[in-house]
């Protein structure tokens, strides 16, 4: 009988051990994935605020949800249990672009793979994944060839506003909309918002002067169009 007590013993400090090199595996693995990840991001990071503690919030989130995997393992209470603990967190800070979200999915995808045990499955997502990014930063998919950008002009109030571009505009624009009218300066100006889309061949300067010319040389801007991946 004490025989069997120290096989059992053995067995189960055998599993035990087993267990805790494959939880270390996991945890290992998810680590340099979400290092690769974070590192594609950067790569292909070209909108808004580059921010350090996002970096390390990808990896920090990856690890933590190949712990969570392994924790719950099969167990359905615990499971339960867990998403009840998680509810009560909320991210106070919107993110800034669309495709952090896709990259903190990435990076949580990464880990639940890893933390299920699927270690081939977790190297081959992350790296055709990472390929497929780059490839869409690369050939810069999904632009648009025309771009609007936002005109705006200071007129004198004394200045009919209605159709006092129009003949200009036909010159040396594709496209133009008024989108808004305020006043400006104690309501002595007009301030007016257009969308434009410049004609092929015309420079920004060049529209800027010819309004400066209609305008008695008031101020002028262009609003460049926003960058997105």
């Amino acid at each position: 009988m004490s025989q069997f007590f120290e096989e059992l013993q053995f067995f189960a400090d055998h599993t035990t051990r087993l267990a805790v090199i494959e939880s270390f595996a996991a945890i290992i693995l998810s680590f340099i994935l979400s290092l690769l990840i974070t590192w594609v991001y950067k790569l292909t990071h070209k909108k808004g605020q580059y921010s350090q503690s996002f970096i390390h919030t990808i990896i920090i989130m990856s690890v933590v949800v190949s712990v969570i995997m392994i924790v719950i393992g099969n167990n359905i209470a615990v499971a339960f249990g867990l998403v009840g603990a998680f509810s009560i967190i909320r991210f106070r800070s919107a993110m800034s672009d669309p495709k952090d979200i896709a990259f903190i999915f990435f990076g949580m995808a990464t880990g639940i793979a890893c933390g299920l045990g699927f270690y081939i499955l977790a190297v081959l997502f992350a790296i055709t994944l990472s390929i497929i990014i780059y490839i869409l930063f690369a050939v810069n998919y999904g632009t648009e060839d025309v771009q609007e950008k936002t005109l705006k002009v200071t007129i004198p109030e004394n200045l009919h506003y209605e159709q006092v571009f129009d003949e200009l505009f036909d010159r040396f624009l594709e496209n133009y909309t008024l989108l808004q009218v305020e006043t400006t300066s104690l309501g002595t100006m007009y301030q007016l918002t257009y969308s434009v889309t410049m004609k092929d061949g015309v420079s920004d300067k060049e529209v800027m002067d010819a309004i400066r010319e209609h305008n008695a040389n008031l101020k002028v801007s262009i609003i460049m169009p926003s960058r997105t991946f």
